[in-house]
């Protein structure tokens, strides 16, 4: 039997955007339910994992656990058979069957239409247990900017009255900062190189982490606390929290998967209305809830966001571009070893850095640098005839300087975004026995604009005894996802000297680490997915009237769906124009905004 439960807002989805919701209407006095059909895997809700001391000891350790989070979405089927397969083995005739859907394996995915390594995270936190923390804005000329194929410049949906607020607010709830390494002997001497020697316009990544008070046996502090959705929960995220007098309620519910959204109402000049959201305990089967609130809020990623619409029947039933409009970024990455004569002339570099406030670091760095460099030669003189007795560090910088985290900002000159940094990705891992003090990383992402015909595609839907079931479902029974992603002649000429740039910046550092040389990455690896939920601001499509013809947008400026009354959808999802930056600061702007619409329509609904 189902239970029906009632909260004044349903947040699905426990990522930043989700959390942002979440928090924010709470601290409004709202009741409000989030639910994640994930599990719960640290003390505090969506903790950051890389926040263990192991982890920011050695990050290449934390390359394991990405991997382990990261589900795909779409995998394409094999028809051939391995020439080497012992023929006793099982095998099937591939002209009569087509493959077999188990865990996420798709027949209906072309291989060469696929985004092959885009995946999702199922934990309370989603992909910000172990995302980068890189929160830069987008740029107003190329990401907030686009003319469309048939050569109109498109309106930002956003204004940027509306963009400004919800960047501050985003960066309060997150703790964003371009300060928390800039002091490192790393940091500086990259930039200086880059800067001052080579003439790239490189400043520090913006970043959702804030460095800790504590400090090693050194003296120095060492280790940073990385932002993630218990960050914005703030005192919500503490499992133990009691509500205290004249506050509202707070729940989250792990492992509790969203199935169906119900809509009722609806016409030419009236929206329609949630009624209701049907959820599964993902624990024990057997127990379904079906949750009415006066406001409801997805977000639980681009592509699993609008599979629930979808499951839902929303693109029929509101004549929304549910999936269409997809954008992803090509991606290039190298790792450089930083030359000889960078380390050797170490303290020069550092001591010609200018700039008032990065000289005074600098400075400070050169001190730490020299104190170590002086203590290294000391060992090898009092151990010479025994070298293994007190083996001396031949890398000048001491093994608690923090890495470098710098960017050159996209622009319409460079139009993609470049990280030179050291973390770690699904991939990109540096060998136990090189010292990871000497490696660069360099990731640049480039930009696809929306189009139709790049979009994500969910299995048929049908009825059996008026009971609505998809052909091919994925691992959690909602109708598969089948990607169709191809870059534009443009697009792949662009992508072509995003990589001769890359090059050229890794020239100055050094050279590059046998097995990762540059390379573009396996489409849908940057994660940054965007456009499946698009945001638009077509003057006739202002949400009101549900019957219309298909718009080209899924939700409004406030990031309500067009045609209902109480739908939100939060997340990176909602991109409109392709962005090469990554998304997640203008996807908490974005929520910023909605929340102010949300807390408007409750209390309009409450004075009726």
């Amino acid at each position: 039997m189902t239970e029906k439960i009632s909260t004044d807002v349903l947040v699905v989805g426990s990522g930043p955007i989700g959390s942002l919701f979440a928090h924010d209407l709470h601290a409004r006095g709202k009741k409000v339910l989030m639910v994640d059909a994930g599990p719960q895997t640290a003390g505090r809700y969506g903790e950051h994992q890389k926040n263990s001391f192991l982890y920011q000891r050695n990050i290449d350790e934390f390359v394991n656990v990405i991997k382990g989070h990261l589900h795909p979405l779409s995998v394409s089927t094999r028809s051939d058979i391995p020439t080497t397969l012992d023929p006793s083995s099982y095998r099937y005739d591939a002209e009569e069957y087509a493959g077999f859907v188990l865990n996420n394996q798709n027949p209906h995915q072309k291989e060469e239409d696929n985004l092959g390594a885009y995946a999702a995270t199922y934990a309370v936190g989603g992909m910000a247990t172990h995302w980068t923390c890189a929160m830069p804005e987008f740029n107003q000329a190329l990401e907030r900017t686009w003319v469309d194929a048939d050569g109109r410049k498109v309106r930002y949906p956003l204004g940027d009255r509306d963009l400004r607020e919800g960047y501050a607010r985003s960066a309060t709830a997150l703790k964003r900062t371009t300060e928390a390494y800039r002091h490192s002997a790393r940091h500086q001497l990259v930039k200086k190189v880059l800067n001052q020697d080579a003439g790239f316009q490189v400043s520090e990544l913006p970043l959702a982490v804030e460095r800790r008070e504590d400090e090693n046996e050194h003296g120095r502090r060492e280790f940073v606390t990385w932002s993630a959705a218990d960050t914005v929960l703030d005192k919500l995220a503490d499992p133990a929290w009691k509500k205290r007098a004249n506050e509202a309620d707070f729940e989250l519910r792990a492992e509790w998967q969203a199935t169906r959204i119900e809509l009722e109402g609806g016409s030419e000049t009236t929206a329609a209305t949630v009624r209701s959201v049907h959820l599964r305990n993902l624990r024990d089967l057997s127990k379904t809830v079906e949750v009415e609130a006066k406001a409801y809020v997805i977000a639980c990623g681009p592509v699993l966001t609008a599979q629930l619409l979808y499951a839902s029947e929303l693109d029929e039933k509101l004549n929304l571009p549910i999936g269409k409009y997809m954008t992803e970024q090509p991606m290039a990455f190298c790792q450089v070893v930083l030359r000889q004569e960078h380390l050797d002339d170490l303290e020069k570099h550092l001591d010609e850095v200018a700039g008032e406030k990065d000289r005074k670091h600098a400075q400070a760095a050169k001190k730490r640098v020299e104190d170590y460099r002086a203590a290294q030669h000391a060992i090898l003189r009092e151990n010479q005839k025994n070298f293994r007795k007190a083996p001396a560090d031949p890398i000048p910088f001491p093994k608690d300087e923090p890495e470098p985290n710098l960017y050159i900002p996209a622009s319409t000159a460079r139009p993609w975004h470049c990280q030179i940094h050291r973390d770690a990705f699904s991939y990109g891992a540096v060998p136990p026995n090189i010292d990871t003090r000497l490696i660069v990383d360099l990731r640049w992402f480039g930009l696809s604009r929306p189009r139709a015909s790049n979009r994500v595609e969910f299995s048929e839907r049908y009825r059996e005894n008026d009971t609505l079931k998809f052909r091919n479902v994925d691992s959690f029974d909602m109708p598969q996802p089948t990607f169709h992603f191809q870059l534009t002649e443009e697009e792949r000429r662009t992508a072509g000297e995003m990589m001769a740039d890359m090059i050229k910046v890794a020239s100055h550092l050094g050279g590059f680490m046998p097995g990762s040389e540059p390379q573009f990455l396996v489409p849908g690896l940057p994660l940054h997915v965007a456009g499946t939920t698009r945001m638009g601001n077509d003057p006739n499509n202002d949400g009101k009237a549900q019957v219309v013809e298909e718009r080209g947008h899924v939700v409004t400026p406030k990031s309500r769906v067009c045609g209902t009354s109480n739908l939100w959808l939060g997340g990176n999802g909602l991109h409109p124009f392709g962005n090469a930056s990554n998304p997640t600061h203008t996807s908490m702007a974005m929520a910023h905004v909605a929340i102010q619409d949300v807390l408007n329509v409750l209390k309009t609904n409450k004075q009726k």
